[in-house]
């Protein structure tokens, strides 16, 4: 069965829709996006993309998160596929230091506010986990939408003079002010890029339609336990069953003021290379991470990928088009998840009408 499944490696593979259940409301976006009607909020407001893991959460579905691909055999989890020849499909490298993907990506879209909370570095993963991987993620802004006349903000970082004391007070208390107040408030518009290492403290605003590119774990510790909309969190998805006190330590105490925070945190995407018929931006990359990359590729005509030895993902953000493998041409659309493997050599994008094609890449 391994061996028939190794065919799949060379040829653009395309992920079925793959909506998770989160703690908070929103993916109305996410249906604008893909073309689905009705748009609706509700309580799947994340699509995972090439994911070779499962969603964290009590009594959800045993493989919730798991991303599948149609084929001509049938539809097929992008991890079987992967696991039936690990260098084919991502590459030798990346196959003998972890034997999986290493990255896991989202776009979410968020009604509410989403919870107060923090995600592990290596470290903490490591020794407290047992995780070879935290979750180091990033945020790319795609849109923005008001929620009850608000605009769309992020809160990233303790601002100066917060303490660890102080933050203890507040979770237990359950100030959720208080601890909104200790964090930076920012405003954001489409095109804004940030990122947010494991321990750094965090929250998504409401109305935000963001691209996450992180690590590929479903770690997440929080400090409130009743979302913004009233429902009630339970222990596992507040500590990972490694209790409250052992989850305060997730947190870096480190405190910043609002421009130093920016100027540790937001990025700045910068053009790697442009024509006439194209432009591709880097917006994730090494001076930031070794976790993962993003660029962006702008399209109006033809543009050409030569393969490394490792797989990476088109997410189609807008347009439709052609993309030539092998000397075979398959059609993009809006909506379109694409993993391309480590055995395709070369890839050319040719637009039908102009494109935005998001390109995400693993762990160097």
């Amino acid at each position: 069965m391994s061996e028939h499944l190794q065919k799949y490696a060379r040829i653009p593979l395309k992920q079925l829709p793959n909506r998770v259940w989160r703690t908070y409301e929103g993916g109305a976006l996410i249906d604008k996006w893909k073309k689905t009607c009705p748009e609706i909020d509700g309580s799947m407001p994340e699509e995972w993309i090439m994911s070779t893991i499962t969603a964290r959460g009590k009594n959800r579905p045993k493989n919730e998160g798991l991303s599948l691909i149609q084929t001509a055999d049938g539809i097929i989890s992008l991890k079987d596929l992967i696991d039936s020849n690990l260098e084919l499909y991502l590459g030798k490298k990346l196959a003998e230091k972890y034997g999986t993907t290493g990255v896991l990506i989202k776009i979410l879209d968020s009604l509410e506010r989403l919870t107060i909370q923090v995600h592990p570095d290596k470290h903490y993963a490591r020794t407290i986990l047992n995780s070879e991987f935290g979750k180091t993620e990033s945020w790319y802004v795609l849109n923005t939408r008001q929620i009850n006349g608000e605009k769309s903000v992020v809160y990233m970082g303790f601002k100066k003079n917060v303490t660890k004391k102080e933050w203890k007070l507040h979770f237990e208390n359950q100030n959720i002010q208080g601890m909104l107040d200790c964090l930076h408030r920012i405003e954001v518009k489409p095109g804004d890029a940030f990122m947010i290492y494991g321990g750094v403290p965090h929250a998504i605003g409401s109305g935000c339609f963001l691209m996450e590119v992180q690590e590929p774990t479903d770690y997440t510790m929080r400090v409130e336990k009743t979302t913004p909309n009233g429902l009630t969190i339970g222990p596992e998805l507040i500590h990972q069953d490694v209790g409250e006190q052992k989850m305060l330590e997730c947190f870096h105490y480190d405190t910043y003021t609002l421009d130093e925070a920016l100027n540790v945190w937001k990025v700045t995407p910068e053009t790697l290379d442009d024509s006439n018929e194209f432009t591709l931006k880097t917006i994730f990359n090494a001076k930031h991470t070794n976790c993962f990359g993003l660029n962006e590729l702008v399209l109006n005509g033809s543009y050409t990928i030569k393969g490394n030895s490792r797989f990476y993902v088109a997410v189609i953000y807008s347009g439709e088009g052609i993309m030539v493998c092998n000397n075979k041409e398959y059609t993009y659309n809006q909506g379109d998840e694409i993993f391309i493997s480590a055995a395709i050599s070369e890839l050319i994008f040719v637009s039908k009408n102009p494109s935005k094609i998001l390109l995400c890449y693993p762990p160097i």
